[in-house]
C-alpha cells in the first residue's frame, strides 16, 4: 500500500475568535493549488534503506501538472531532507487518508523510467532480495542536462521517435549466415529470429578471432532480429569485448542504429546512448553490465557473451548477474535469448538439461578442422620423454612449441598471477613470508627482482630486514612467479624476440601478427588478427587448486578462451598445457566444454550445491547474523518451508585486519566477530524465501536493533 509523506488530512475543529465583535478570519487551504487531473503522484525515493523500498504519495502542484509524468525524475521533501526519486504513476486520489506534501521539483521532463524498466527492476529486486532503488541506480545513468537539450533540439516538435524500424544492412548476411552454418541448429536459430520467433539457445563458439570468430556470430544474430523489425540487447564482460562486437555489428548495421552503453566511456556518452535507445532512434544496445537494462523498444533478442565471467556480476547491492537479468527480461518481453561463450557454464547447462534452451554447437569434424592441437605435458608420453616436466615451469615440450611457433607468428603465454613475485616464502622452511607489522603476505612488485625490496601486500610496509618467525632464517625465495618475472625469463630464453606483457592496468586489446612472445595473465590475453601460432598455458595447477567450488569450471573457461585465439591445427596451431591430467584438462584435450559442464552439473546436483539449488549468504557480526537467520527460519517455518543451513562460520577473506587489531588494541567481543551463514534454497521455494528475506531485511533496518548484515543471493565466491 502506498504511504503518505506528509501531515494528516482531517476535519480539524476551527478555533473560535476570543475577541468579541471581530469575526474570525477565514481559514485558507495550505499549500499550492493542485493539478486538476490526477493530483497524486506515487514516488519511489532513491534510498538504499530496505524499509523505504516502497512508493510514497505526494500531491502534484498545478504548475507541475504537465511535467510530473510517470517516469520522470523529481525532488521531494522527506523527513526534513530533499531527496531524489522517480514518479511511478499518477492517480486520482490517495488511500493514505492524510494531507500530502507537494512535489518539490521536477528535475527533468524526460521520462527515463519507462513501464517495462520499472517492471524489470521489480523482478530483479525480488529475485535478489534487494531494493528497487539499488537496481535503478545501475540501470539508469546519471542525468546530463546538456545531452537532453541536444536531443530535444534534434527531435521535431520535441517528440520522441515512434520506435525502432527495420534498418537496411550494410553488407548482406544471408538467411542462416555463413558463420552460423558451421554449427548444429545454427541456421535454424537465425531463421526463427528472422521470422519473428523467440528461440532460446546456448552457443559454444569455436574461434575467438577472424571472420568465424564469436563477434561475427553475435552480429549475424542481431542482424537477423533487426530484419524482423525488433530490437536487441548485447552484453559483454569488458571494454575489449565491447570494441570487438561493436566493430562486427557496424559491418552489418548502420552506426546510427547502435547505442554503446558502458561506464568506461563517461557519463555524457552513456547518457546520450541511453536516451537514444529510450527515444527509439537506436534499435540495438550493446555494452557492459548496465546495458542489460537498456529500454530497447520492441525487444526481440537478448545476448550474453561469456556468462561465466565474474565481470558480469554487479559489485554493488543487490549483486545481480547479467545472465539472470537478461533471462528475466526475455521472459518479461517474450524475447529470444542467446547465451554464448567458448565454454558452457553450469547455469547454462542447467537450462539446456531442463529443455528451456537448445544447444548450438559444432559437429566433431568441424571441431577438428577449426581448433588447434592440444598437448599436455603431464601425460604419460611426455613424462617418459621429459621426467622433469612435472616440476619444471617451462617443460621441454612447451619450450619446443614456443620456438617453432615463433617461426610462424606470435606465441601466447598465459600465466596465473600478475606482478613480479606475488608471494614469497622462507628459503629454508618454505613457510610464507609475513609482514612483522600486520602479518600480511610479502611480495616483490617491482619490475626487477634483483634490487626490489619485499613489501607487504596489505599495509605496503617495506621489509628490508625480514626474519622468519619459524626458523629465524633471513633468506627469501619466490613462492610463485608473476607475469613480469615470466616475461623476463622468456626474454632470456629467446634472445632477439620481442616480449609483450598484458596484465593489471596495462591490458592490451590486440597485438600484430609479427613473431613475438605475448605474456598475459588469465583474462588479459590480447587478440592477434591472424591468430596465434601457439599458446602455452602455464600455472594450470594453481588455477585448479583455488579453494572455490567453481575453480575447475573457471579454469576450463580461461583455458578455452586462450586456446580459441590460436590458429587451427591444419595451419600449425598448437596449445600446450602444463597442468596435471585431470577431468578439466581432459575437456580441453578433447575440446569438449559441453561434456565437462554436464559432468560438473551432475556432481553438484548430487551434492545439492549451486546451480542445482540457490544459495543465500548472510555476512556480518555473529550476533546480528544469528538474529537475522533465526528470524528468517522462523518465518519460513510458519509457512511450512525448511531450508538447509550451513554456519555460522568465521569469515576468512584474506584481507588485512581491522586497524584496531593491527595496532595491537584489544580484540572485539565474540558477538561482533565476522561470520557467514549459508541458506540453500530449492528453486521451487525460491519465491517464498526471497520474499521473506526482503521482509526481514526491511524490518531489521527499520528497528536498528542489530548491526547491519550483508545479504547476497547466488554469490559465486561464497563456496
Amino acid at each position: 500500500m502506498a504511504l503518505n509523506a506528509g501531515r494528516a488530512m482531517t476535519n480539524k475543529p476551527q478555533q473560535l475568535s476570543l475577541l468579541q465583535g471581530f469575526p474570525a478570519s477565514p481559514r485558507t487551504a495550505a499549500g499550492p493549488p493542485l493539478a486538476a487531473s490526477l493530483p497524486v503522484a506515487r514516488v519511489l525515493i532513491e534510498s538504499s534503506l530496505p524499509h523505504l523500498d516502497r512508493p510514497f504519495d505526494y500531491s502534484v502542484p498545478a504548475e507541475m501538472a504537465d511535467t510530473a509524468q510517470a517516469g520522470v525524475r523529481v525532488k521531494v521533501k522527506f523527513s526534513g531532507q530533499e531527496l531524489s526519486g522517480y514518479v511511478l504513476e499518477r492517480t486520482a486520489e490517495s488511500d493514505a487518508g492524510h494531507e500530502l506534501v507537494p512535489l518539490h521539483k521536477v528535475v527533468s521532463p524526460v521520462a527515463v523510467l519507462p513501464p517495462g524498466l520499472k517492471e524489470l527492476a521489480n523482478r530483479v529486486a525480488a529475485r535478489y532480495a534487494g531494493t528497487v532503488s539499488d537496481v535503478l541506480r545501475v540501470a539508469i545513468p546519471p542525468r546530463v542536462a546538456k545531452v537532453e537539450k541536444e536531443l530535444a533540439a534534434d527531435e521535431p516538435g520535441g517528440q520522441p521517435s515512434p520506435g525502432p524500424e527495420t534498418q537496411p544492412l550494410r553488407s548482406e548476411a544471408p538467411n542462416g549466415g555463413p558463420a552460423w552454418a558451421e554449427y548444429r541448429n545454427g541456421s535454424a536459430f537465425l531463421r526463427h529470429l528472422n521470422g519473428g520467433g523467440s528461440p532460446r539457445a546456448v552457443l559454444s563458439a569455436l574461434q575467438g578471432f577472424g571472420p568465424g570468430g564469436w563477434p561475427r556470430l553475435i552480429a549475424e544474430a542481431v542482424a537477423a532480429v533487426r530484419q524482423s523489425g525488433r530490437g536487441a540487447v548485447v552484453v559483454v564482460p569488458d571494454y575489449r569485448d565491447l570494441d570487438r562486437v561493436q566493430a562486427a555489428l557496424e559491418e552489418l548495421l548502420p552506426a546510427s542504429d547502435l547505442a554503446r552503453l558502458t561506464a568506461d566511456d563517461g557519463q555524457t556518452p552513456r547518457y546520450r546512448s541511453y536516451l537514444q535507445v529510450l527515444n527509439g532512434t537506436a534499435g540495438v544496445a550493446v555494452g557492459t553490465r548496465s546495458a542489460a537494462y537498456a529500454p530497447v523498444r520492441d525487444l526481440g533478442l537478448v545476448v550474453c557473451w561469456d556468462d561465466g565471467d565474474d565481470l558480469h556480476i554487479e559489485q554493488r547491492s543487490p549483486y545481480a548477474h547479467t545472465r539472470e537479468v537478461l533471462l528475466l527480461r526475455a521472459e518479461q518481453d517474450g524475447a529470444a535469448c542467446l547465451l554464448a561463450g567458448h565454454t558452457r557454464s553450469t547455469e547454462a547447462q542447467r537450462l539446456v538439461d531442463a529443455g528451456w534452451a537448445m544447444p548450438v554447437d559444432a559437429a566433431r569434424p568441424v571441431v577438428r578442422r577449426t581448433v588447434p592441437r592440444v598437448l599436455n605435458t603431464a601425460d604419460s608420453f611426455e613424462q617418459e620423454r621429459d621426467p622433469l616436466a612435472r616440476i619444471a615451469r617451462l617443460p621441454g615440450a612447451a619450450w619446443r612449441t614456443a620456438k617453432d611457433g615463433l617461426e610462424r607468428g606470435p606465441v601466447l603465454v598465459q600465466v596465473a598471477r600478475s606482478g613480479y613475485a606475488p608471494s614469497l616464502v622462507c628459503d629454508r622452511c618454505r613457510e610464507p613470508a609475513r609482514c612483522q607489522s600486520c602479518q600480511g603476505p610479502l611480495a616483490i612488485a617491482g619490475a626487477s627482482g634483483s634490487s626490489a625490496v619485499p613489501q607487504c601486500r596489505w599495509c605496503s610496509a617495506p621489509a628490508p630486514a625480514w626474519r622468519c618467525g619459524h626458523c629465524n632464517n633471513t633468506h627469501l625465495r619466490r613462492g610463485a612467479t608473476g607475469v613480469l618475472r615470466t616475461a623476463e625469463e622468456l626474454g632470456r630464453a629467446f634472445p632477439g624476440k620481442p616480449v609483450v606483457t598484458s596484465s593489471g592496468d596495462h591490458v592490451k586489446a590486440s597485438v600484430p601478427d609479427a613473431a613475438s612472445l605475448v605474456v598475459a595473465t588469465v583474462g588479459a590475453e590480447p587478440v592477434a588478427d591472424g591468430g596465434y601460432a601457439a599458446a602455452l598455458l602455464l600455472d594450470g595447477d594453481s588455477l585448479l587448486r583455488r579453494e572455490n567450488l567453481r575453480a575447475g569450471e573457471d579454469a576450463v573457461r580461461r583455458w578455452f578462451n586462450a586456446a580459441s585465439l590460436v590458429r587451427p591445427a591444419a595451419e600449425g596451431g598448437v596449445v600446450v598445457i602444463t597442468a596435471d591430467d585431470t577431468a578439466a584438462v581432459g575437456a580441453l584435450l578433447r575440446w569438449d566444454p559441453a561434456g565437462y559442464a554436464q559432468r560438473e552439473l551432475g556432481l553438484r546436483t548430487e551434492l545439492q550445491l549451486p546451480p542445482a539449488v540457490r544459495v543465500a549468504s548472510v555476512t556480518g557480526g555473529r550476533t546480528a547474523v544469528g538474529h537475522f537467520t533465526a528470524s528468517v527460519t522462523g518465518r519460513l517455518k510458519a509457512e511450512g518451508v525448511e531450508l538447509r543451513v550451513a554456519g555460522p562460520a568465521p569469515l576468512l577473506t584474506g584481507q588485512p585486519p581491522f586497524p584496531a587489531k593491527a595496532a595491537g588494541k584489544p580484540a572485539v567481543d565474540a558477538g561482533s566477530e565476522d561470520v557467514r551463514t549459508l541458506l540453500f534454497i530449492p528453486y521451487g521455494q525460491a519465491g517464498t524465501v526471497t520474499r521473506v528475506l526482503r521482509a526481514v531485511k526491511a524490518a531489521s533496518a527499520a528497528k536498528r536493533t542489530d548491526d547491519p548484515v550483508q545479504l547476497r543471493l547466488d554469490g559465486v565466491d561464497v563456496l
